[in-house]
This record gives structure tokens, sequence and C-alpha cells, in this order.
């Protein structure tokens, strides 16, 4: 008889679970609090679908090439199904600067290198669409859970046995031989967990960024300007970073970052007559949203309480639980700057398929499952970490008066600028590889640590800023003063606030 397996919560999370354990022949309920989408096309889903569990719905998403192959070894079907409703390829050489074009030469891995892009509820809706087609898969929507089943042995081991929950028609109880929760990071079935006994290790920090996205659409005739050239539709001005996010069927999202402790420019962006300002201040924005071209489809879209955390459900060799496996952000939370939210939820229910296959013990079920996020996923959410903190530092770096890096932070900034930037602006060899750690495909931090590629790094750091000139990308955007005095903002007002919080 094949194990029945309970996912709380059918998101891009719960969907991904339900791809990687259907084809197994499991039986693979998904239950999920909000109604089923609504009927029609891209458009409907994304102006009528309710999504009171997704509070990041219309934040700009991409899926990286360590998801996208998922699915292509999988699902090709799924992937002609997204293409077909308008979803966006970003192929590697969409990625090259104007001078890297010249003299490109197609490599047959550079199909692997591309991301999939377009509004969450396209991708979202179309992934459910073709989950609901899976023989073993069933997707029950309206059902709100409020607890896990457990039983307790005696020597204090938990074991998940099912849920409860409530539906329209009263409470209901659902039992089966393990759940994964994809609850997403609102679920707190860890926490019911910790309060019967378990033991889990938690760690988190702030990512000290908020999130503002605005939807845009091309007018009829139009085409989208170029992504990457000069001046590029993405970049970081220190105190803000912006980007362009492609989306299906005509439409793209700019999304702006502002640090926590720019609470002027926070306050601010949300008047969507300041972002459009905003973006006509940016060079490489001013084409995307200039009302020639396109025009603003919703309001300006803010999100906070970024929270970076990761969840060790295995302490001491011991399970929190056994016959329970988390998924998603209910297990490890990132800042989203780096899109690789999706691809970790894929990437551990891909994992989770391989540890089921390979034993059904559930003690080495749950450590075999731990040992496999701790060496998939932990190297990316460390390093994404060490870069928070950087920016958050410079974020605070630019309100301080009379500020002085020190040495070594001047060494690490030009490092990071005048030799790393600069090779993989000019060495299309050096981006492919480093292209294949942002993608997932391999260590993150392999492809640097290669001594060749380090010589070459090194090389071109050497040449100094001079002979590099040409690799430089142009100036991203006005500096902090001058935007917020365009803006009609006080720039001097964070800089006493920061003061303030540091002598306090």
């Amino acid at each position: 008889m094949s194990e029945s397996v309970l996912v709380v919560g059918a998101g891009i999370a719960g969907l991904c679970t339900a791809l990687a354990l259907g084809p197994t022949g499991r039986q693979v309920t998904l239950v999920e609090r909000d109604a089923s989408p609504p009927e029609g096309d891209a458009d409907a889903a994304f102006r009528d679908w309710k999504r009171t569990g997704v509070g990041h719905l219309r934040q700009s998403h991409a899926f990286l090439a360590r998801l996208s192959l998922l699915l292509k070894a999988d699902h090709p079907q799924l992937l002609k199904e997204l293409a077909d409703f308008g979803v966006r390829e970003l192929p590697f050489d969409a990625m090259l600067t104007e001078s890297q074009r010249k003299d490109y030469r197609p490599e047959p891995t550079d199909a692997d290198l591309t991301i999939i892009t377009s509004r969450r509820t396209t991708l979202e809706l179309v992934m459910r669409r073709y989950v609901e087609t899976l023989p073993n898969v069933t997707i029950r929507s309206g059902v709100f859970t409020r607890r896990l089943l457990t039983q307790k042995a005696e020597d204090g081991t938990l074991t998940v046995v099912g849920l409860e929950g409530d539906t329209a028609e009263g409470p209901v109880e659902l039992r089966a031989d393990m759940v994964v929760d994809a609850a997403g990071k609102g679920g707190d079935f860890v926490g019911q967990l910790t309060e019967e006994g378990a033991t889990v290790r938690e760690t988190s920090e702030s990512a000290g960024i908020l999130y503002f996205t605005r939807h845009y659409r091309l007018k009829p005739g139009c085409s989208e300007p170029p992504r990457i050239g000069n001046p590029p539709a993405s970049g970081d001005l220190g105190f803000l970073k912006f980007g362009v996010f492609p989306a299906d069927n005509g439409c793209f999202s700019i999304t702006m970052c502002a640090p926590e402790i720019e609470y002027e420019i926070r306050k601010a962006i949300v008047n969507p007559d300041i972002f459009q300002a905003m973006t006509t201040m940016i060079p490489g924005l001013r084409p995307w949203t200039d009302p020639a071209i396109s025009e603003p489809t919703t309001k300006v879209f803010g999100m906070g309480d970024l929270q970076a955390r990761w969840r060790d459900l295995v302490v001491d060799g011991k399970p929190a639980a056994l016959g329970y496996f988390a998924i998603g952000d209910n297990l490890i939370r990132t800042n989203p700057l780096y899109g690789r939210g999706c691809s970790f939820a894929a990437v551990a229910a891909w994992q989770l398929r391989d540890v089921l296959n390979g034993t059904k013990v559930p003690a080495e079920r749950a450590l075999r499952y731990h040992d496999a996020i701790q060496t998939e996923l932990l190297p990316f959410y460390a390093g994404m970490n060490r870069q928070d903190r950087t920016a958050l530092k410079r974020a605070k770096a630019a309100l301080t008066p009379g500020y002085k890096p020190s040495f070594k932070s001047r060494l690490a900034q030009s490092f990071a600028e005048d030799a790393v930037t600069i090779a993989l602006r000019s060495d299309t060899s050096l981006l492919r590889q480093g292209m294949r750690g942002f993608h997932m495909l391999e260590h993150p931090e392999a492809w640097i640590k290669r001594p060749a590629n380090l010589a070459r790094i090194m090389m071109y750091w050497a040449r100094g800023k001079k002979r590099n000139a040409a690799a430089y990308p142009p100036k991203p955007g006005p500096d902090r003063e001058e935007m917020m005095r365009g803006l009609g903002l006080d720039p001097q007002a964070d800089v006493e606030l920061l003061a303030l919080q540091r002598a306090a």
C-alpha cells in the first residue's frame, strides 16, 4: 500500500512538494486555507485571486535555474504550459554586457543558466492547474489547519499522524503517514511541537531592508527597453536597490528596496507619485516607466518584517518529531533580494523525495532530510546573511557624518567592485561559472575559489581602474541627497534620528 502524505499549503512550496512526491506513487493531499483560483487567464488571477496566506503574492518573483532544471527533468509538460501562458525565460546571454556579446560563443551548458520570470499569480496558477491533473494528488481548498495530530512515546519521541482543521462545513480531522509543513512564514506548527516537548534550534536576524513593488504593462505596440546595458535596469545606490522584473503577457514589475533605517524614503515611497518620480530619477528605470511606453496597473505593494531564519529540526542527533517535515519559509526564510525562496523550497522538496525513497525508517528519514538541507542550502543561506550585514553596515555609514571606513573595509569593497565585478563584466567564462553559483547549481563560492579563476580576478584588479574603465557600469542613479531633495524629502532627518538612537 502506498504511503499517504498531507501537505499544509498549496503555495509554491506545497506545489513543489506535490511535483516531487506525486510521481513516486504516494497519495498526496494538499490542504489550503484560501479558496481555489478564479477561472480565466493570467490577468484574472492577478486581479481577483485572494491569497490571505501569501502576503508577498504581488511582489516580484523568479525561478532560478536549479528549479527550472528540476521541472525540465521531471515535468517538461509544466514548462511548456508555463510558456504557453506567457511566462518568460531570461537566458544566459541576456546577462552579458555589450562588450561580452561581441565575442560571445554559446556553450551547451548555457541553456541551463536560465531564469523563469513572471507574476507570482501566473506561476502559481499554472503550477496548480498542472498539479491538479496528477493522478494521485488532491488539493483541498478552504481548509484552515489549526494543529497537528501527534502521539508521544514513553521516551518522549513525538510522531505526527495528521492534522485538525476547520472548513465551511465544520471541523475536520485528517490522518496520514506523514505531514509536510509548507504553510509559509505564518505557520506555527513548529511552535506547537516545541510546546509538546520537541527541541528545535532556531537562528534569525533581520535582513535590514524593506521591499516596494509596483506593476506595469507595456502599451500596445511598445517593446521592452534593454535590461542589461548602459544604463542598467537594476543597481544599488547604497541607500536604495532597484530592479526591473519582466513578467508575462506584456507586464513587468519594478521593485525598490530601502534599508530599514531610511525612514523618510520608506514613508514616501508607498505614494504612487513618489514611486513614479523615483523611477524617472534613475536612468535605467526611466525608459520603462515612460508614459509613452507603459502604464502602472497597481498601487505600490510594501513588504517588511524580513527576517532571515534557519531552523534545525534535528538537534544533537534527535529529531523534533517523526513523520513531520518542514519546507519553504516555515523552515528557512531568506532575504527575497536574492530570488532564492522558491528554489530553496523546490530543492528541499526533491531532497525529501530522495530521502523517502531511500529508507522507510522514520528516524532515519528525519536525520537524512536534515543532513540534505544542511548540505544543499546552508552555504547559500550563510552567504546571503553575510551580504545583508555588509549592506546594512553601508547604509548606516551613509547616515553617519564624517564616517571613514577602515582599511580592511576599503580593501574588501575594492575587491568586490574593482576586481570581481570587473572580471565578471569582462570575462564571459568567469561570468558563466559565477552564474552557476548564483543559480544554485554548485556551491556559491566554488567558482571564485578555483585557483585559475582567482588568478584572473586578481589580474583585473591589478590592471587598475584606468585600464578597466570600459568595464565599469555607468553611475546607476543620483546620490542620496540629490534624490531626497528632488523628492522634497529632508536628507538630514534620518541622519539626526540615527545619531539620537546611537546616543540613547
